[in-house]
Order: C-alpha cells, then structure tokens, then sequence
C-alpha cells in the first residue's frame, strides 16, 4: 500500500487535484465536493477519528447524524456521494485497503419534478425583458440574455461566459462549452438571432468608445462587465430574472435562471421534440437525467383529462 496523506486536509486537496487534472471537474463542482468533504473532516476529528481510520460503522454514524440534525435529503445523498467519491480514490491510490462506503445505503433520492413555467410566462417574461432596464443598453442586453436562455436552454454559467466570438457572423447554431469542459452546439431560433444582432451593435459601440476615450481592452465576453470575473455575474443575472418576473407579473419565487432551462425542455417536449435531441441540447451526459421531463408531460395530460373529459368529475 502506498503511504497516505499525512492529514485529512491532505487528502481532500490531493482527490480535488485529481478531480481537476483527470475529470475536468468544474469549479462549482470541485467547491462542493470540498464543502461535504470538509464538514465530514470536521465531524470525523470531534470523534477522535479522520479518513484513514473511519470504518463503516462511523461514516453510517455520521450519515445518520446529518438526519438528526434536519438536513434535507438530498443534502445528506450528496454528503455521502462525496465520500463515497474520495474512498474510491484512496482505493485506488492504495491509501486504504478498502472502502469503507461501499455497503452503505444513503437517503434514497425523492424524484421532485422541476419547476417550470407556461408558455404563456414564458412570453410574459421575453416582453418584460424587451421593457425593463434603466437605458437601452440595458433592455437590449436583458432581451438578449433572456431569449438566448429560452432558446437553447443553456444552463446559467454557460449563458454569463459565452465567448463574443461564438455568435460573431449571425450564426444558425452556438458552440456551448458545458460541465467538464464537454462542448456542444445548439441551434438558435430567430428571435434569438435578433437579439443577438441588436445586442452586439449596442455592445460594440460602448468597447469602441471605451476603449477610444480610457484605453480599454476588449472583452472577450459576449455580456461583459467591470467587476472582476470580466463578465456578468449568475448573481445578478439571478436577481435580474427576479426584476423581470416581478415586471411581468409572475411570482418571483417561481422563477429562476435554472427554471428557465427547464421550460425549454419541457416545451419542446410538449411539442414533440425526442428525448434524445433534448438530452443533447441540455448537454446531459445521462439520458436518465432527461427523462424527469417525460413526467411533467404525463401530469399535464392527466390535468387535462381530469379538467376537460366529460366523466372526469365522477358524474353519469
């Protein structure tokens, strides 16, 4: 056996090391697994113990803990997948002879079905986008973003980062670079294109006066911004969306970036798009992971059987 890390800290930064270099884990991915792996640190060394010594009685032990504690069940799924990640590494760097999660059962998942929003809402919000912004500037940007999120479902980060240079030309379809690095191209629809167009004149205008009157640097960023990331924040895109829900009229807690992303599937779905072409788009790498949107089309059409068919009321 090789010799293990010399502290838990250790080995958490050396599996997150091998989660970047191997994997191309994204960073939000590599922050979460860092948050779970450092509260089970934390809980294991109140305990006299650490990861080398854990057996399976005590990581149960601290699954059951988290339970005690009200942590949602998915929470507690996600703790012990993240251990379950780092025992499989120790594994196979020979830090342990075994891996101590192997039997253990955690929370079984509940299948909660995502939100989403009518086409209608939908429209409501792209009209609210075409409105909403203290200058012009603001509400071709906003129409833009909001468009672009409907039409290809991108997830939000993808959305904040998009290269300028992807939709330079008037494009038929975008190159997406999504979790892991992975790439994939989605088409855009017109009004989309639109937006686009208008976005990118009023863009280009402001880098070529900034950069005439202050010497700025151009962006590379289709949505550019003066903070420090260079590029719009999925912060304020979130509270942006929350501006314009209210300003369409839609309960703000309803809606978000990520439910956006669902109605795309949801609609192409209802209307007739395959699973697979959505699997793609949404640049799932498991189609398992699509097929949730196949349940929100069943209780749709059974809402409209028991809403419209005339023995659905118990009635003759």
């Amino acid at each position: 056996m090789a010799a293990a890390p010399a502290t838990d800290s250790d080995w958490i930064a050396l599996f997150l090391d091998a989660q970047a270099a191997e994997l191309g884990a994204a960073r939000n991915t590599q922050l979460a697994y860092g948050r779970d792996l450092k509260d089970a640190m934390a809980w294991l060394a109140r305990r006299g113990s650490g990861f080398g010594a854990a057996d399976r009685a005590k990581i149960e032990a601290y699954i059951a803990d988290l339970e005690a504690q009200g942590l949602a069940r998915a929470t507690r799924a996600r703790r012990l997948s993240s251990l379950r990640q780092l025992y499989r590494f120790a594994h196979e760097e020979g830090w342990r002879a075994d891996n101590p999660t192997l039997q253990i059962t955690g929370p079984a998942r509940q299948k909660k079905l995502p939100d989403t929003l009518s086409i209608e809402e939908v429209d409501a919000l792209l009209s609210a986008a075409r409105s909403h912004g203290r200058s012009e500037s603001d509400r071709l940007r906003n129409t833009c973003l909001m468009e672009l999120l409907y039409a290809t479902g991108m997830r939000v980060s993808e959305l904040v980062t998009l290269p300028v240079a992807a939709v330079r030309g008037d494009p038929q379809m975008v190159l997406v670079k999504g979790k892991g690095g992975k790439e994939r191209m989605v088409p855009l629809s017109p009004p989309a294109r639109a937006a686009i167009t208008a976005w990118l004149a009023q863009r280009d205008a402001a880098e070529d006066l900034a950069r005439t009157e202050h010497g700025a640097p151009p962006s590379p960023f289709l949505f550019p911004s003066r903070g420090k990331a260079g590029h719009l924040t999925r912060m304020r895109f979130f509270t942006l969306v929350k501006e314009l829900s209210t300003a369409a009229g839609i309960d703000p807690s309803r809606v978000t970036p990520h439910v956006l992303r669902h109605a795309f599937a949801t609609h192409l779905l209802q209307n007739g798009a395959d699973l697979r072409a959505i699997q793609t788009l949404l640049g799932h790498a498991d189609i398992a992971t699509t097929e949730i949107y196949t349940h929100i089309l069943d209780e749709r059409l059974r809402r409209l059987v028991l809403d419209h068919h005339p023995l659905a009321g118990g009635s003759g």
